[in-house]
């Protein structure tokens, strides 16, 4: 579920930073999870509506986009995995999306604006699976690469070996980079998942996940079981295939024996491909792979060349994605939990129905307003869906089954955890437990302070932190440093090696940089760019913890609320007791900065913005060094700006920095100034 946004021009300044700061925090972990851990964590359309704010959020208020903002790249950054890195010679874009065929329409007109001229359009099918390029030269299959974040991606060349439908040689002896999508078949996933039942394993979510983890398996004969498949769809070299359209190369990709999907069609009027779209919206059940969507693609490649691409998407494509699946169940309870700030929601339990391919039967239904907002009553007939095939959603209520004598549902008064009075925040919609020593808000806490992203103590997940509370070892993060190998040896499945690898991480953890540790503490409104902001700026724990609301939010990106949020924590005795232990424990409370900067350099405090190609050093290098030197960042040039840094093909920035007199240098100028700063240190 969308939370309740206030409308954009109704925000102040602060709130519109604080709320674009979330986003872009938010977003980035949502593209990690989706891009490259292939496990989603959120639907497609929250997904894509946060986006849309965001990007609405930073057009008005252009001074707090960051060059790390999702809106200025591609997916999310890279992670570990063992597999080799491989840098694209072009980037992957993903597809923009449209979700009515108003907004479709919408496409339509812009994209024909901007020809000038009605183009024809070449319909395919949206495969749900994974983004590969394969690299042939001389006709072999010499590597293959995932999407990673759109500029670099891993080698999967063993695995793609393994499905049979990519060939290894083509028919013709060229040298070029295809890409495509392999997917898992509906027969390969259903068989999958009933072995992985059998073994005692979780069966996967849909067939992307399913494919997607796959193709990232380090043994290939795993890989050869799973029996993938692939359709190969575009190249970046049509010259190199003599073609001049996008329908005449899919058939050329054909003919050099690389799978292509026959679903394709060439249309022009709008109303033509509104009936593709619901002849397949009503058919793709009877596919022998999944489609989420139908892509609608300019089909002559001169005229995709003359719209171009943004920093993320083509211009001359977009993706309908197709309404979710839907089936009817009947609500049997209402469980509540509550989360490690308190929040206590609700989730509804219901007769388990078959959606994208996995049994459901439960489903969140957020909070209170939202409850009550659907009507959900006990025994109530519900419409549930997957939102974006991953996240079971109910849509509606049918009130025309709903029983006799059925009663509202009571919003609960007490914690269920620890039967405290539940309360209502002015200006939240959560329903909020406020009772500091809550078992689950513990445990929940924990589990947030061991996370990846905070002090990132591997092998303390939530099943070892449950045992560790049951047995009353612990019972907040301090104690998490007092823990005795003699303990864990009492937990189940805890056998030597796991016992020196988990007390060895917790103290690895102690070495942590203090931007970990505050965001690992869970004070609440402080995410990770937050806690990075204030760890720079303090440079120490205590500092922060004794600074005032006003010192705090004068601070850029952070402001009013977080500020407020951070001095009611650190006011309490029970923080200000946990931060004494933590000290105790000898766990570091400082900011290791990679580089000590120096305030009187030329950078320092300097609001500075990049544009155009740099050809001596990548712009991610170049805002590095920047920030390294105090400075700040910004994807967008304004009156505060302090600095413009114009590469080759400038456009709009430079002249938007010169109406507004902001000083502007070549990369040689900057290249210059470099130089002396690093002669006069």
């Amino acid at each position: 579920m969308l939370p309740e946004l206030k409308p954009i021009e109704k925000l102040s300044r602060e709130a519109a930073q604080h709320e674009i700061a979330k986003l872009q925090d938010d977003l980035r972990q949502y593209g990690i999870a989706y891009y490259e851990q292939d496990a989603p964590i959120v639907e497609d359309y929250i997904y894509d509506a946060l986006y849309a704010r965001l990007v609405a959020l930073e057009t008005v208020f252009p001074q707090f986009i960051n060059p790390d903002s999702p809106t200025q790249n591609v997916g999310g950054a890279m992670t570990k995995s063992g597999l080799e890195k491989v840098v694209h010679p072009a980037p992957m874009l993903s597809l923009g999306d449209v979700f009515s065929l108003e907004e479709l329409d919408e496409w339509d007109s812009r994209t024909t604006k901007s020809l000038g001229f009605q183009s024809d359009y070449n319909l395919e099918l949206k495969i749900d699976g994974l983004a590969v390029a394969l690299t042939y030269v001389s006709g072999k299959l010499v590597q293959a690469s995932t999407r990673g974040n759109g500029t670099i991606g891993e080698d999967v060349t063993a695995n793609v070996k393994m499905i049979k439908a990519i060939p290894q040689v083509l028919n013709e002896p060229i040298t070029i980079e295809v890409r495509g999508e392999i997917y898992m078949p509906k027969s390969s996933f259903s068989t999958l998942n009933k072995q992985r039942e059998l073994d005692g394993l979780a069966p996967f979510a849909n067939p992307r996940n399913a494919a997607a983890g796959s193709l990232r398996q380090l043994n290939a004969k795993i890989m050869k079981q799973r029996n993938l498949s692939a359709f190969v769809y575009y190249t970046a070299e049509p010259d190199i295939l003599g073609s001049t359209t996008q329908s005449d190369a899919l058939k050329r990709f054909s003919s050099l024996g690389l799978p292509t999907d026959t679903h394709n069609r060439v249309m022009t009027k709008m109303a033509d491909i509104n009936n593709y779209i619901a002849e397949y919206t009503v058919t793709r059940d009877n596919l022998a792979y999944g489609i989420d969507g139908v892509v609608v693609k300019v089909n002559q490649l001169d005229d995709q060349l003359d719209l171009g691409n943004t920093v993320k998407i083509p211009r001359w494509a977009i993706a309908y994605k197709f309404p979710p699946e839907e089936a009817l169940t009947v609500v049997r309870a209402i469980e509540w939990t509550v989360g490690r700030t308190g929040a206590v929601t609700p989730t509804a339990v219901m007769d388990p129905v078959q959606l994208a391919g996995t049994t459901v039967q439960r489903a969140s239904l957020h909070n209170p307003d939202y409850l009550n907002e659907k009507g959900v009553r006990l025994e109530d007939t519900v419409t549930l869906h997957k939102a974006g095939d991953i996240i079971p959603e109910i849509g509606q209520v049918i009130l025309s089954k709903r029983p006799t004598g059925s009663e509202a549902y009571e919003i609960p008064v007490f914690c269920p955890a620890c039967q405290s009075e539940l309360v209502h925040i002015e200006g939240e919609v959560a329903l909020r437990c406020i009772n500091p020593f809550c078992s689950a808000q513990i445990q929940e806490g924990l589990t947030h302070f061991a996370s990846r992203n905070a002090m990132n103590i591997e092998g303390m997940g939530p099943k070892v932190i449950e045992q560790l509370l049951k047995a009353d070892y612990i019972k907040d993060v301090a104690a998490i440093y007092r823990l005795t190998s003699e303990q864990l040896f009492s937990l189940d499945k805890f056998k030597e090696k796991a016992v020196n690898n988990l007390l060895m991480s917790i103290a690895r953890s102690k070495d942590n940089s203090l931007e970990k540790l505050l965001f690992g503490l869970g004070i609440r409104m402080v995410g990770a760019k937050a806690a990075r902001v204030l760890a720079g700026k303090f440079k120490n724990l205590q500092s922060i913890a004794t600074a005032t609301t006003e010192d705090i939010a004068n601070i850029d990106g952070i402001g009013d609320r977080i500020a407020r949020s951070i001095v009611q924590y650190f006011d309490m005795p029970e923080s200000k007791q946990l931060l004494q232990e933590l000290t105790d424990a000898g766990v570091n409370q400082k900011y290791l900065s990679d580089v000590e900067i120096d305030e009187n350099n030329f950078f320092y405090h300097k609001r500075i913005v990049l544009t155009g190609k740099l050809e001596k050093n990548s712009r991610s290098m170049v805002t590095k060094w920047l920030q390294d030197h105090g400075a700040s960042v910004s994807g967008a040039v304004s009156a505060k700006t302090d600095l413009l840094i114009a590469g080759e093909a400038a456009g709009s920035k430079l002249r938007k920095a010169n109406e507004l007199g902001v000083p502007t240098w070549t990369e040689q100028e900057f290249i210059s100034a470099q130089v002396k700063e690093e002669i006069d240190k």
